[in-house]
């Protein structure tokens, strides 16, 4: 398994709207893409700003190519994603999954 690590940040009053738009939009999308396999959304506050960190899990790299495409170290950020972004990460970062517990 694969999992698939992306950071960004929002203005603290866009937070709750990023957020909405990814449990309501991009992520429940993501379950018509064979071998996706779950996601987690982490956040960390600061007076400035609003970390979000996606994890997205994979069954494979091939999994993650039908998603991100062939590149799949550059994120794929939507329109209204960028739009509430004040940071967006620039790489994503692909981890296999060694062990669950």
């Amino acid at each position: 398994m694969i999992a698939r690590v992306w950071r960004g940040a929002t203005r603290p009053e866009d937070a709750e709207a990023y957020l909405r738009f990814l449990t309501d939009h991009l992520l429940p999308g993501l379950h018509s893409n064979d071998g996706f396999e779950g996601a987690y959304v982490l956040t960390n506050r600061s007076d400035d700003e609003v970390e979000f960190v996606t994890l997205t899990m994979f069954a494979s790299m091939e999994a993650v190519r039908s998603f991100a495409g062939p590149q799949p170290e550059e994120p794929v950020i939507e329109p209204e994603a960028a739009r509430l972004l004040s940071r967006i990460g620039e790489r994503v970062e692909h981890l296999e999954v060694a062990a669950t517990v």
